[in-house]
């Protein structure tokens, strides 16, 4: 299996050419190192993934260049900085398909998005004896706020369940819809098992029943084309830092008649219209949402990495990633005593796996000193990895500038594995 897809969209005329990994690789400073001796091995993009030149160099523009407040000064580097803010959440809305900039809200990552909603919707919105609805599936960021939301307001959280191949249980998911249901929230891609989860048409029926929906698009963002209107999600939070974007910074998309009726989440500066002592008022959408001094180098960064990702086009990058995730599939069953945990028809970036007679960790540790970073753990999905009967998993995640020799190389360091514990 070579490591070319059909096609790539790249330069200004977005002309079609082949998928040139190698090209990607360039634009990627930090892979061209070695770790112990041997060349990097990435391999633990579901984590975080590694930044193109295009986005460093924008940090250092701005930094060097603009650094400045925004929305309030008259100046010439206020003004830069807010132009290239603004412009970012432009190039947020085209990549999702927004209705409007107005929806984009930039925050810290998934986790605030998440936090946001359950607060700010939840907590106008829930009351005593009402039901949030998640899977078993889910990151503790998607469990965590609505189990302080349900304890806040005496309501319950309902879990979908989850099948032996790492699918939800959809016959589950229709009966615990019910007139107490407030919201459902569900990952768009699981980050533990890889599963591609049948997003529109758990939205088309809860919508059917008048309830919103949230996606948690952390892992989908960077693997899977997004048209949120396509979706006809209610909320859609995603992480730069995932998106070959900085740390620190994400996005809640919210449909502009939720956004409007919800409370602020925070108080401060820039959120507000007007302030007395006896009233405040607060600013229109977005800035309701946003208050205080935000990430600005970061946001202005999410925005090269939009634009970075779009030149090459999210389909090609998919179709490169679901080649390597066969071939290392392949790979790794072959490996005496493996076992892949999450078998999903629908899959996408993510091979999770354990090893007869070998802890996640050890495995992890032994693979590193080969060069070969991948991630072992719960991946903070702890009630999952207790369904399947597991403390841990050792998980291997792609990116776009992975190749299949770097595969080879994964399967080839777990038979070194199994080798040393016989």
């Amino acid at each position: 299996m070579s490591g070319t897809s059909e096609a790539l969209k790249t330069g200004p005329r977005a002309e079609l050419v082949r998928f040139d990994v190698e090209a990607i690789r360039r634009d990627f400073p930090i892979l061209h190192q070695e770790v112990h001796g041997r060349p990097l091995v990435y391999l633990d993009n579901a984590a975080t993934t590694q930044k193109p030149k295009a986005v460093l160099e924008v940090l250092q523009r701005y930094y060097t260049q603009d650094n400045a407040n925004i929305h309030r000064g008259v100046h010439e580097l206020s003004q830069r900085a807010t132009a290239a803010y603004e412009g970012a959440r432009e190039k947020v809305q085209r990549f999702l398909n927004a209705a409007s900039s107005r929806e984009i809200i930039f925050v810290r990552g998934t986790t605030e998005a998440i936090n946001l909603v359950a607060h700010s919707f939840g907590g106008a919105n829930v009351r005593e004896g009402d039901e949030i609805l998640v899977s078993t599936m889910e990151h503790h960021s998607n469990i965590v706020p609505w189990q302080i939301l349900c304890d806040a307001k005496k309501a319950r959280l309902r879990v979908i369940p989850v099948s032996d191949r790492g699918e939800l249980e959809m016959e589950s998911f229709d009966r615990l819809l019910s007139p107490k249901t407030r919201l459902v929230s569900v990952a768009h891609l699981s980050n533990a098992l890889g599963t591609l989860n049948p997003v529109k048409q758990i939205i088309r029926k809860a919508h059917a029943r008048g309830i919103p929906v949230l996606l948690d698009g952390a892992q989908a963002a960077a693997r899977v084309k997004l048209d949120v209107r396509d979706l006809d999600c209610d909320f859609y939070a995603l992480s730069g830092h995932k998106l070959y974007g900085p740390t620190g910074i994400g996005v809640l998309y919210g449909k502009a008649d939720h956004l409007e009726a919800m409370p602020p989440f925070m108080g401060g500066g820039d959120m507000i219209s007007s302030v007395t002592f006896e009233r405040t008022t607060y600013n229109k959408l977005p800035y309701k949402f946003e208050a205080g001094t935000p990430h600005i180098a970061g946001v202005i960064a999410l925005g090269a990495a939009v634009d970075y990702v779009d030149s090459i086009g999210l389909e090609a990058i998919a179709s490169h990633e679901e080649e390597l995730l066969h071939r290392a599939t392949e790979g790794v069953l072959s490996i005496p005593g493996l076992r892949v945990i999450g078998t999903a028809k629908e899959k996408a970036g993510i091979l999770s796996f354990v090893m007869e007679g070998i802890h996640p960790h050890d495995l992890g540790t032994i693979l590193d000193q080969q060069g070969i970073a991948i991630r072992a753990g719960h991946h903070c999905t702890q009630p999952l990895m207790e369904r399947f009967g597991i403390p841990a998993t050792a998980r291997a995640s792609f990116g776009m500038y992975n190749t299949p020799q770097e595969v080879d190389a994964l399967t080839e360091g777990l038979g070194k594995v199994r080798e040393v514990f016989g």
